[in-house]
């Protein structure tokens, strides 16, 4: 909900996608939520939490890094997590930068913010698919 409110704040131009759990972001990464009403495009970059609900962020990493056709999309992991093994573990799985979160709203918007101007302003990222 932090998330969304600062993606709010900033008036992104990109449109920001939210899915409740891992099983939701797999499904519309792989193309099965074309039905729904989602976007017919790939992101930009996946803002990805470790612990969702359902298939966890650690699965749906691997899972994407493996796909051809998404293993090109940027991955930000956000996680509470600081452990030297799971931000090693996702580098391994091939994760594009680790944020942890910060328990201040102020820092997390300011984190969110950076990472934002970083990935959609700064880097050159693949055209959409």
């Amino acid at each position: 909900m932090a998330l969304s409110r600062v993606f709010r704040k900033h008036a992104l131009q990109n449109p920001v996608l939210r899915c409740e759990d891992g099983d939701q972001a797999l499904a519309y990464l792989q193309g099965y939520g074309k039905a729904s009403g989602w976007p017919q495009t790939l992101p930009a970059f996946v803002l990805l939490d470790l612990n969702m609900p359902g298939t966890d962020g650690r699965a749906v990493l691997e899972i994407m890094k493996r796909d051809p056709k998404l293993q090109s999309i940027p991955v930000v992991v956000f996680s509470t997590s600081t452990s030297a093994g799971d931000i090693a573990d996702c580098y391994q799985m091939g994760a594009n930068s680790y944020l942890a979160k910060p328990i201040e709203y102020a820092a997390l918007e300011e984190k969110v913010r950076h990472a934002i101007q970083y990935w959609l302003e700064t880097s050159e990222l693949p055209k959409a698919l």
